[in-house]
């Protein structure tokens, strides 16, 4: 199996997902959509962006790796009644099923940075979305002293190096690297620009309880959990994210977590 689709497959990250759907409706808000908009939400998860925007009228296509996610947002649209929104998998390195120029707006929040081959995403993104239309990604910055950058490097610490090759998806964080690989479809570097975002995670629990969703649910925390655990190391990566989650939290409830973490935004116009 592809071993990014393995990834995304493993655990349900819409148990995570739940505590990021305001920040999803907030972001989706600020972005001028309009009924009938053609928008495509590229490793959308279960929807956090996608069902909001098509709340707001647009025609929204969903893309995701993960066969679990699909359903999960497919099931989500159904529930709302939402015709204007389906859900289909699909690889954000190749999207052959998808025609030129075939949406005014594509989003990618959190999604398309995870996917193999930067250069080939920034291509298939770029090919997919019409002339005078809009890419926004969102990308977790690396070294970011906030909540999910922080999550990444502890649990890449703990785990086994990565295979010869691999791009980290946190470069998808740095600008220089933005405009390169934009740039290498075609997309001149004053046509993107740039500014730092907070997404935040609302959860009715306390910190403990999120990061237990994060370790049950979430593949990259479930991997590194495995990984500690094969090498006698569960206790300290346990004591590391416990530590990590409770000094993040902002929230002065005692039964509720709110977490704002940064982000790069990132706006390309084609």
């Amino acid at each position: 199996m592809n071993p990014n689709k393995a990834l995304w497959e493993k655990g349900d990250f819409t148990r995570v997902a739940v505590s990021m759907r305001e920040s999803g409706e907030a972001l989706v808000g600020g972005l001028g959509i309009t009924a009938g908009l053609r928008v495509l939400d590229l490793g959308c998860g279960d929807g956090t962006t996608a069902v909001p925007a098509a709340v707001l009228g647009a025609d929204v296509l969903g893309v995701d790796i993960a066969s679990n996610l699909v359903a999960a947002g497919n099931a989500r649209v159904q529930a709302l009644a939402l015709a204007n929104c389906r859900f289909q998998e699909g690889d954000a390195s190749d999207l052959h099923e998808i025609a030129d120029d075939s949406f005014d707006l594509v989003i990618s929040i959190f999604g398309a940075m995870f996917a193999p081959k930067p250069f080939d995403v920034a291509k298939e993104v770029v090919r997919v979305t019409r002339a005078g239309g809009r890419i926004i990604m969102g990308n977790w910055i690396p070294n970011d002293p906030t909540l999910v950058a922080q999550i990444l490097k502890i649990s890449s610490s703990y785990s086994p190096p990565p295979p010869e090759g691999f791009v980290s998806p946190m470069t998808w964080g740095v600008e220089a690297n933005v405009i390169e690989r934009f740039g290498g479809a075609g997309v001149p570097a004053e046509k993107i620009s740039f500014e730092r975002d907070t997404y935040t995670f609302n959860f009715p629990g306390a910190p403990s309880e999120l990061l237990a969703a994060f370790k049950t649910y979430y593949g990259p925390t479930m991997n590194a959990f495995d990984a500690a655990t094969a090498n006698g190391r569960e206790v300290n990566l346990q004591a590391d994210l416990d530590a990590l989650f409770t000094s993040q939290n902002a929230s002065a409830l005692p039964d509720v977590t709110s977490i704002p973490a940064t982000f790069l935004r990132v706006t390309v116009a084609v």
